[in-house]
């Protein structure tokens, strides 16, 4: 995987997603693989964080490197510092930039102005780590993805453009279901549809029923995003019935996988019952976070 920046599912082929599963693999294994012995990273977050940090930083140190967390207030960028001057100090001290910033192009800028690789963490356009660690998780509970089916269910925000990316590039058929007005963007739709496998169909329906009749797993995520506090209230009317329940779990396959990148809250997006439930896989995406991020360090800072 000669990435010089993961920014987005689209720097990645099928080739380097499979590689990178490869080397996945082998590091959730073997425990420790210090194969970044003396590397470091620096964390730089303008959200606060419990899966994204921790995952990062016991990931690397599991890779016998370590990680610098840059808090919210810390830095400031673009008020107390550009961009720019951040990015380019950072890189002659360490040797890989994760960015967990509000406006993806922040992760641009500093991309632009680094010398070493910046791993976007977040961003209101993409989440790739998370889809990344979604798909290998699907892969672990099925043994394969192509021809699998899954939907998901609610607001199309940063983790279904990933999904939908990552959907397309392997062979997995996604089905969205989201209220008329929060559709995912259409460009980045359009480039699933575009780029999608021979096993893959990526489509976006109205009715949560429609998407996840026959799936393999059902996935949502919380309605109100971090920083869009104010839309709440309206959030909750547009998304009545977009619940995943029983009910709506009724319409997959039976024992289908139940997905969420948390954090949730029980009672709107997902009932307590399907979170919490047998066929909740919430937290081996939580812990594949690490082993998958792990694989990408080891890819894009190994000597």
């Amino acid at each position: 995987m000669s990435l010089r920046h993961l920014l987005s599912i689209s720097d990645l082929s099928p080739a380097d997603i499979q590689r990178l599963y490869e080397r996945t693999r082998a590091l959730k294994e073997k425990l420790p693989s210090p194969t970044l012995q003396g590397k470091s990273i620096a964390l730089v977050f303008e959200k606060p964080s419990l899966r994204t940090r921790v995952s990062f930083e016991v990931g690397m140190a599991q890779l016998g490197g370590y990680a610098v967390y840059l808090a919210p207030g810390d830095i400031r960028m673009g008020t107390r510092e550009p961009v720019s001057d951040v990015a380019q100090n950072l890189s002659r001290w360490v040797d890989g930039i994760v960015a967990r910033v509000f406006r993806h192009e922040t992760a641009v800028e500093l991309a632009q102005h680094s010398s070493v690789p910046v791993i976007n963490a977040l961003t209101d356009r993409e989440h790739p780590c998370q889809a990344l660690a979604d798909l290998y998780t699907l892969l672990e509970r099925f043994g394969s993805l192509p021809g699998r089916k899954l939907a998901f269910v609610g607001d199309g925000n940063n983790v279904c453009h990933s999904l939908l990316l990552v959907c397309a590039r392997l062979g997995v058929h996604l089905s969205v279901a989201t209220p008329e007005g929060y559709r995912p963007d259409a460009g980045i739709f359009e480039v699933a549809r575009q780029t999608a496998s021979a096993d893959s169909r990526i489509e976006w329906v109205h009715d949560p029923a429609e998407a996840v009749r026959n799936a393999d797993a059902v996935y949502t995520d919380v309605w109100v995003s971090m920083g869009q506090e104010e839309e709440r209230e309206g959030k909750l009317r547009a998304f009545q019935g977009f619940q995943v329940n029983e009910s709506l779990l009724s319409f997959a396959r039976k024992g289908a996988a139940v997905m969420h990148c948390l954090p949730a809250r029980r009672g709107e997006e997902i009932s307590a019952s399907a979170l919490d439930g047998p066929q909740s896989v919430a937290l081996d995406q939580a812990e594949n976070r690490m082993h998958v991020q792990k694989g990408i360090l080891s890819l894009m800072l190994e000597p």
